[in-house]
């Protein structure tokens, strides 16, 4: 299943899904019947690496949805969605999370006019992002990204002044602004375990 994990090449001819569309090894045999813990667990499989997370980073969040009123799983999807690295990634400054991460982790980025190099740091309603003032190369790497990437469509939650650059939070992402192809219960299911 294609996961879009790297930007712009995941939508031409040179994707490894596009490519080869089989089951590794000489033969390419299918394989058989998946059983319910296999289905969970490719579930979560498919979440952290969307996400670009490691185990127990993962499940610390599940852990935080979990302790939140309302339903486990959309509240871990909120809680991703809301990840820094992620935002970046949706209001189309990079073209992937890992991107997004990196810019983030060399100090590019601001949020409320304070540099963030934590790539999971929790946006909230009403922050500004924007890239660092005095850096002219990001600033020329993202409008070169959100000329390049204009054909994706903005999320309801977020609002991009193009000329200055800042990305302003509206509101908190649901699970719907998400449009993952994930099954949060199948994850909830696996960690009620």
């Amino acid at each position: 299943m294609k996961l879009f994990l790297k930007g712009i090449r995941c939508t031409g001819d040179k994707c490894a899904i596009e490519r080869r569309n089989s089951p590794p090894g000489m033969h390419k045999r299918s394989r058989g019947k998946l059983s319910d813990y296999g289905v969970q667990l490719r579930e979560k499989q498919k979440a952290k690496k969307i996400y670009g997370m490691f185990e127990r980073q993962f499940r610390n969040f599940f852990e935080r949805a979990s302790k939140k009123r309302g339903i486990t799983g959309e509240a871990l999807i909120q809680l991703l969605e809301r990840r820094l690295d992620n935002t970046v990634y949706r209001a189309l400054l990079v073209s992937s999370r890992s991107e997004g991460r990196q810019m983030i982790n060399h100090g590019n980025i601001t949020v409320n006019g304070r540099t963030v190099d934590v790539a999971s740091f929790q946006i909230k309603v009403g922050d500004v992002i924007q890239p660092q003032a005095n850096n002219q190369g990001v600033h020329k790497r993202i409008a070169a990204n959100l000329e390049m990437l204009k054909d994706r469509i903005l999320p309801e939650w977020l609002e991009i002044n193009r000329e200055t650059l800042e990305v302003k939070v509206l509101r908190l992402p649901e699970k719907a602004d998400a449009g993952l192809p994930l099954e949060e219960s199948q994850i909830v299911e696996l960690y009620s375990k």
